[in-house]
């Protein structure tokens, strides 16, 4: 018998006479509507989708942008919002994309330019190797996109990042690279928890959700399984952050984040065997293969390992960046002893945005958007950079 007959319907006696069967039928129906009175009706799978439903980004941001970057292949897709003030260039985390910025890009744009990047192997850009994650080639991917939007004359840029993107922005400041740097912020992510957390992100990948049959249900999986907390947020990010398998018929994760963990590890057992391997001859015997290695081999994989690591030294960078600084937590839990001291010095502005998640810029766009506006004016941060007042450019006087 069909199981799923027996949930909809109650089970019916055969009768000889048509009248009795009716009779039988509405008895029966009348003993189910009041049996079960008091259980509301189940939603409409509809209602929940809509619910769930994709939001495009052309009520957050005003234009889409592709940057080639010179004498290569690579293509970095860009959001643009705002016309006037300087350009808050913001950089999202492994695995999100430039639309996590999109909420809170509505509302900084009033006062200032926003550029939201789509990092190597996430969103809509498109490079020649997309696994290689590692923090000199970010950077230098930022920095290339940079020059290649404002060549010599660029305008004061305030580099906004979260979790991943936080590292890159942190490494990019540290090499001053960016003439026009005029601010620095950072969301919620600190050399200590990070480094705490990266023997578990393995953990957390594999247990993930995987596979989704529509866009719908990732949506829906991103926020009851907490990863987010805006619905509205999660509705217009989610969707830049998969991409259609037509093998599995299913749409999958757009940056798979388990084959660039050579990158995030850092210096766990099994990235000091990987990269020994692929930067050096073994020999036949495995202690002929150690001793093999040279003085100069050995500065070279070190330089390897450096390369790799995204989150070795981000609180002494950050500290000794001369620009203004911003450090956005979820908690104060998060914060190591180096960042913990140079707070209580006054080195930089820490601000422990409450009820939130990881993803605070989605959490909570509004929050986030007033602290980036305040940050920008609390120091005088305009459109050609840091403002003294009563001090005015050549350009500001009249002949």
């Amino acid at each position: 018998m069909d199981s799923s007959s027996n949930l909809t319907s109650l089970p019916e006696e055969r009768f000889g006479e048509e009248e009795q069967l009716q009779h039988q039928s509405k008895e029966t129906s009348s003993a189910a509507s009041s049996a079960f009175s008091s259980i509301p009706n189940r939603p409409p799978i509809q209602a929940s989708l809509q619910k769930y439903s994709p939001i495009g980004w052309l009520g957050y941001f005003d234009q889409e942008d592709d940057i080639h970057i010179p004498d290569s292949n690579d293509v970095f897709h860009l959001y643009k919002a705002g016309s006037g003030g300087p350009v808050v260039f913001c950089l999202h985390g492994g695995g999100y994309c430039g639309l996590s910025f999109a909420l809170a890009a509505s509302k900084i744009k009033e006062k200032a330019r926003v550029v939201a990047m789509d990092l190597r192997g996430h969103g809509k850009s498109s490079t020649e190797n997309e696994l290689d994650l590692s923090i000199e080639t970010l950077c230098d991917d930022v920095v290339a996109v940079l020059n290649t939007m404002y060549g010599d004359t660029p305008p004061a840029i305030v580099l906004v990042g979260h979790s991943m993107g936080g590292s890159v922005a942190i490494q990019v400041a540290a090499k001053k690279a960016l003439s026009s740097l005029s601010g620095l912020v950072v969301v919620d992510v600190v050399e200590g928890t990070a480094m705490a957390s990266l023997i578990h992100m393995q953990k957390i990948l594999s247990s993930r959700m995987q596979y989704f049959s529509t866009i719908e249900k990732a949506i829906e999986w991103s926020v009851r399984g907490g990863s987010l907390r805006n619905i509205e947020s999660a509705r217009v990010s989610i969707p830049g952050t998969l991409k259609y398998d037509d093998s599995k018929k299913c749409y999958i994760y757009r940056t798979q984040l388990e084959e660039t963990e050579q990158h995030w590890r850092g210096w766990e057992m099994g990235l000091l065997c990987e990269v020994i391997y692929l930067h050096f001859i073994p020999t036949a015997i495995t202690e002929a293969f150690w001793v093999s290695i040279t003085i100069a081999s050995a500065a070279n994989f070190w330089v390897e390992m450096e390369k790799c690591y995204w989150y070795e030294g981000l609180s002494e960078k950050f500290l000794s960046c001369p620009a203004p600084k911003l450090l956005l937590l979820a908690g104060t839990d998060r914060l190591d002893r180096p960042l913990t001291i140079g707070q209580m010095q006054g080195k930089f502005q820490m601000v422990v945005v409450r009820h939130t998640g990881h993803a605070i810029q989605e959490d909570v766009p509004d929050e986030f958007a007033s602290l980036m506006l305040n940050f920008i004016s609390r120091n005088r941060i305009g459109p050609h950079g840091i403002e003294i007042p009563a001090i005015r450019r050549p350009s500001q006087f009249q002949p």
